[in-house]
């Protein structure tokens, strides 16, 4: 049936088929054209009503094809593979990439104009008999193939509950709810639960790539039930990016694995992205550098070791003209940084699990004093009289761009060992089984932080499963050795001249920390012990000890652990 029938005839059932009758009345209203297979189904269902309660559907473009045939176990009006709900610029993307591979999409959005925009923009790209729209959530289920399979990506939060609830009306037990959202873990594991009761599956997928990634092919972490997994995977496999070694996706484990993984992804970005701008600052601020020696610094270390797309973009950013006034757009940016919340979870459960992260809290808590604008420019006056960043005399700007590319990919290895280590003391305590190998693999495209290193990373992962951290592994420990002179000498320049590295010198003392074999923690303990009575261990002796310090200055005399206590 084309679009010209859909609006000028009507449907009657004769004889237990369906036949197409002249209309007279317009009221029916439709986008695009939609077929009906020819089977028996009551033909109240099919007539148009009257037009303020009109069932509004925006199928696909124009085609000669049949509607792909539905399974014996799904609704004669099943078409669609997998639905999406959120139709956002990310939600949409996502949409048109799952319809490029082949695989038929229902799309539904709370706000009918986004999947009207949908659906125009998948007829403009060619996809419109793969991409249909509906205006209720009861005819959107109604569209899916059993069992049914649904992505959402709404605002974290609320709109997610809100979301499933209304998903659940219509849905059936072994359907299932993929949440592609940046979701706290933990209302994951709460809505797994929630919906099992229904006998619904429920899965968190961490979606990484940005816009471009979601239409182009992202890295994909999807966590939850392994059994939901089963009915995507032939799906996600094929909309993932593809690398030399496979797609960028993999069952990460049980529960809220899925969004932690991409929690923790997201924190890594933050330490990487802070220790980029640290690497461009001295440069920029103490070597001298003008934006097209920058853009060319940072293209020739996208060639190296150091080759990823947030360096890439880098170098196109700092060569940017401003079309609005004289010189460069990035250097008329407000120098505030915002953020949406991950970087601070990853920061607090690296807290919880007592895992060091000292890369992503600087990250972090630069972003915090980035946004105290006002309070920066009045203390800068204040200060006036202290030593003043600026471009160092006679400095040699070769050797100044090599140990600054050695600093950033010591501390960018640090930032990941940090990254790798709240991932594997999350997946211990939940009993998730991370492969955190297969995590580096699945990160190397589609998604923010994928660089070149991350298949150095795979491979030390491959070499030792059991690794404690990546500083120990052989290959990155001849590395960071390599680099430390480098390290030390941009450290020293910056902490000189005061311009801050936070992230930068912060991966320097935690390398200097893990590596030292005796640090000053036995004068702490002591302290603690003095006015705790929190016990202390020995070198010489086994066992837990507390002494009295000092009698007269009102030592402890209580012994309140059993041990030692963080």
């Amino acid at each position: 049936m084309n679009a010209n029938i859909l609006k000028s005839s009507k449907l009657q059932q004769t004889g237990g088929r369906i036949r197409e009758v002249p209309l007279t009345n317009t009221a029916f209203r439709s986008v695009a054209p939609f077929h009906v297979p020819w089977t028996a189904v009551p033909a109240v269902l099919l007539l148009p009503r009257p037009a303020p309660f009109v069932r509004r559907v925006v199928p696909h473009a124009a085609s000669t094809a049949e509607a792909p045939r539905a399974s014996d176990k799904s609704s004669p009006m099943a078409v669609s593979e997998i639905g999406l709900v959120g139709l956002a610029v990310m939600g949409q993307n996502m949409a048109l990439n799952v319809a490029e591979k082949g695989f038929p999409i229902s799309v539904y959005n709370r706000s009918y104009d986004k999947t009207e925009a949908a659906v125009k923009r998948a007829q403009k790209e060619g996809l419109g008999d793969k991409l249909r729209g509906y205006e209720s959530v009861k005819d959107f289920v109604a569209s899916l193939q059993k069992p049914r399979r649904v992505i959402i990506l709404v605002k974290a939060g609320a709109p997610v509950d809100q979301t499933i609830d209304a998903l659940c009306e219509y849905m059936e037990p072994g359907d299932i709810i993929i949440d592609g959202g940046n979701e706290w873990y933990e209302n994951t594991e709460k809505r797994v639960a929630k919906v099992a009761s229904k006998g619904i599956l429920y899965m968190g997928m961490g979606v990484s790539g940005g816009e471009e990634g979601a239409r182009r092919g992202p890295s994909m972490m999807p966590g939850g039930s392994p059994e939901a997994y089963t009915h995507i995977k032939s799906i996600v496999e094929k909309v993932a990016a593809q690398v030399d070694d496979g797609p960028c996706v993999m069952y990460i484990g049980g529960g809220g694995a899925g969004n932690f993984v991409k929690m923790v992804h997201n924190g890594i970005e933050y330490g990487d992205m802070q220790l980029i701008s640290e690497a461009y600052d001295v440069l920029k601020t103490l070597g001298g550098l003008d934006n097209e020696e920058l853009a060319a610094v940072f293209k020739e270390w996208n060639q190296g070791e150091l080759k990823s797309f947030l360096v890439e973009i880098s170098a196109i950013i700092m060569n940017k003209p401003d079309d609005q006034a004289p010189g460069y757009l990035v250097d008329k940016i407000v120098d505030q940084t915002g953020s949406k919340g991950t970087g601070k979870w990853t920061v607090q459960q690296a807290a919880e699990l007592a895992v060091a992260a000292p890369t992503m809290a600087s990250a972090l808590d630069a972003r915090y004093l980035s946004a105290l604008k006002a309070e920066r420019v009045a203390a800068s006056k204040v200060f006036a009289s202290c030593a003043q960043p600026g471009a160092v005399p006679r400095v040699d700007k070769a050797q100044l761009v090599a140990d600054v590319r050695a600093a950033l990919y010591a501390s960018k290895i640090c930032s990941y060992a940090q990254g790798m280590n709240i991932i594997k003391a999350k997946s211990v305590e939940k009993n998730w089984n991370i492969d955190l190998g297969g995590l580096a693999r699945i990160w190397k495209g589609g998604c923010i932080i994928r660089a070149q290193f991350l298949d150095r990373i795979r491979q030390a992962y491959e070499r030792n499963s059991e690794l404690p951290s990546l500083l120990v592994d052989p290959e990155f420990a001849k590395e960071l050795a390599a680099a430390e002179g480098a390290w030390r000498r941009v450290a020293a320049l910056a902490v000189t001249h005061g311009v801050p590295i936070p992230s930068m010198t912060s991966s320097l003392s935690y390398f200097d920390t893990y590596r030292r074999e005796k640090l000053p923690a036995n004068l702490v303990q002591a302290q603690r012990d003095f006015f705790g009575s929190h016990t202390y261990q020995r070198f010489d002796k086994e066992g837990w000890y507390h002494t009295v310090w000092d009698e007269t200055f009102g030592s402890a005399d209580s012994i309140t652990t059993s041990g030692y206590v963080v």
